[in-house]
């Protein structure tokens, strides 16, 4: 059984591909790679390192404050934006984040389905998955299969909430933190904290410590 909590886009600037910033990057890209100033295979590494690494080491120590300081948990919880700023992230993108924490009986899904809002100050570039059709149609209308489809199978019991993220509200996923990390420092925590988990198509793994 899954749960949908539909908050509706109002001043989204959108078109049927890209947001008007996005076609100008895009068209700026295209003229510097046929001008021949850039290498397109470095500039994919650039976005890459931006995407999976850079970004998310941002919501990986948001997620890795609130498993090892409860209070800060309970900041969290209350007000997003201002327990994230409490670690220096914020601006655009960020102006109004909510975290949604996993708890056994509930696994939280994150997903835009008329555009691509994402609360870039905490996870990054959006990843090109997450701005496609398919994932923002699937997500709401079959959550489960949307884990499926990412390797994550939860427990029958386990109901799935989907959040539609906002031109005005930008969502962050708090996964449970992971059986087998007790003792583990801040850094530690915030090493096995992934993207995809933040998003809610993953899950965090102490396996995953480098």
């Amino acid at each position: 059984m899954s749960g949908h909590d539909h908050h509706h886009h109002h001043d989204h600037e959108h078109d049927n591909h890209f947001t008007p910033i996005e076609a100008r990057v895009k068209a700026l890209e295209s003229l510097m790679v046929e001008k021949g100033y850039v290498d397109p295979s470095a500039l994919d590494a650039i976005i890459d390192t931006y995407e999976t690494r850079v970004g998310p080491r941002n919501g990986a120590r948001v997620v890795a404050k609130a498993w090892s300081d409860p209070a800060y948990a309970d900041r969290l919880k209350a007000d997003g934006t201002a327990a994230v700023a409490e670690l220096g992230y914020g601006g655009r993108g960020g102006e109004h984040i909510v975290a949604c924490f996993n708890t056994p009986e509930e696994h939280n899904l994150i997903v835009c389905t008329l555009c691509s809002c994402y609360p870039w100050p905490v996870l990054g570039l959006p990843p090109v998955w997450y701005k496609s059709p398919p994932y923002r149609a699937k997500a709401v209308i079959d959550p489960r299969g949307t884990l499926s489809d990412f390797g994550v199978t939860l427990p029958e019991g386990q109901r799935i909430r989907v959040w539609d993220s906002t031109a005005e509200t930008r969502f962050i996923v708090i996964p449970m933190r992971p059986e087998g990390t007790e003792g583990w420092s801040e850094d530690e925590l915030a090493s096995i904290v992934n993207r995809d988990s933040m998003i809610g198509v993953g899950l965090p793994s102490p396996g995953d410590k480098p």
